[in-house]
């Protein structure tokens, strides 16, 4: 990772958020598993800093049964119980209430269309969308797509997916291409269609 390469500036010069910004942020995402892991983790971090998150992601990656929706849907008092003992995660009984709510809401979803990444790209069009901005001023924090996200979510019983959520989650995987035009990521991502 060149130090001269341009980057976004929310990533400043963190090496876990570096690398976050330079290999994954703003790459689509078709896997079932990953989208489920960052609709955990962007639930997660309503409230905090995202580098906040990045860091306690192996944690979560581990608490969280490898992001298995189908294990996490299964989860209990028990496991409840643990999860608010562990100190490597963000211990907010409402969001890990809410990471096991949208598990099972996830499964449902996966039954009705096939696979979660058929219905979430919907919002898209099935492609993401290429914005061109300038400066981080001009990243909005929710967008007419990630409104209608929202919404649909949110009358299918998911928590925690408010449109700034929701808008987070298309950022991250890849929906909406949010590399400002002078990042050396805007284009490289940009070649990537689907």
């Amino acid at each position: 990772m060149s130090a001269a390469r341009r980057r976004c500036g929310w990533c400043g010069s963190d090496p876990l958020y570096v690398a976050y910004h330079d290999t994954e942020w703003g790459v689509p995402v078709h896997d079932d598993r990953k989208l489920f892991e960052f609709l955990i983790l962007e639930g997660a971090q309503a409230g905090l800093s995202w580098i906040t998150i990045l860091r306690k992601r192996e944690a979560y990656r581990k608490a969280f049964a490898g992001f298995d929706p189908v294990k996490v849907a299964r989860f209990g008092s028990r496991q409840v119980a643990r999860l608010l003992a562990d100190a490597g995660i963000v211990r907010n009984r409402l969001k890990i209430e809410a990471a096991i709510n949208n598990a099972r809401r996830f499964l449902a979803v996966q039954e009705e269309f096939g696979s979660f990444d058929a219905y979430v790209w919907r919002f898209v069009d099935g492609r993401p969308i290429a914005n061109r901005r300038k400066s981080l001023k001009q990243v909005p924090a929710s967008t007419p797509e990630s409104d209608a996200l929202s919404r649909d979510l949110k009358a299918r019983g998911f928590k925690f997916v408010g449109s700034t959520i929701c808008y987070a989650h298309m950022q991250a995987t890849g929906m909406v291409n949010d590399h400002l035009i002078d990042c050396f990521r805007h284009a490289e991502v940009g070649k990537i269609r689907k």
